[in-house]
């Protein structure tokens, strides 16, 4: 039975991600630090896990597996549930998969050296638009309906 796990601290898609996985019928699990708001939805269960670097990541790799699907942001997570087998979908809709997690993986890193080596060079990247909403919900739409078929 499909799982849709989201990464759901700092994820900007939570709430069309609860409908596409109403549309299925499919439990969702928000897994974060708290703070967020419940969903009255039977399908949707806010998962609270306790303070730390990483707990909500670790929750979700310890089960995802394959059939599920996995919203996240968080390359090194994303690496960890695609080994176990899971889809997954950062929220502007990119896939990662065994093919590209390990580049992913390998730019994370380098630009966390880089960041480090230069104090003043600030991350940011560019906002969250209408566009990515849109290329999430078709990508989510079809990792759900691949998750499904098995």
């Amino acid at each position: 039975m499909t799982i849709l796990y989201v990464d759901a601290d700092a994820c900007p898609v939570k709430a069309e991600a609860e409908r596409v996985a109403t549309r299925h019928r499919i439990a969702m699990k928000l897994v974060s630090n708290g703070g967020l708001r419940p969903s009255q939805n039977p399908l949707v269960e806010s998962v609270i896990v306790p303070e730390g670097p990483d707990v909500a990541d670790m929750w979700i790799a310890e089960r995802a597996t394959t059939g599920d699907v996995v919203i996240t942001n968080d390359i090194p997570l994303a690496a960890k549930c695609v080994a176990a087998g899971a889809l997954v979908l950062k929220p502007n809709g990119e896939a990662l998969t065994k093919a590209n997690v390990g580049n992913a993986l390998a730019t994370r890193d380098l630009m966390t050296d880089l960041r480090a080596a230069d104090p003043f060079r600030q991350g940011g990247g560019r906002p969250f638009s209408k566009a990515d909403r849109s290329r999430f919900l078709d990508a989510l739409e079809r990792q759900i309906r691949a998750a499904m078929k098995g």
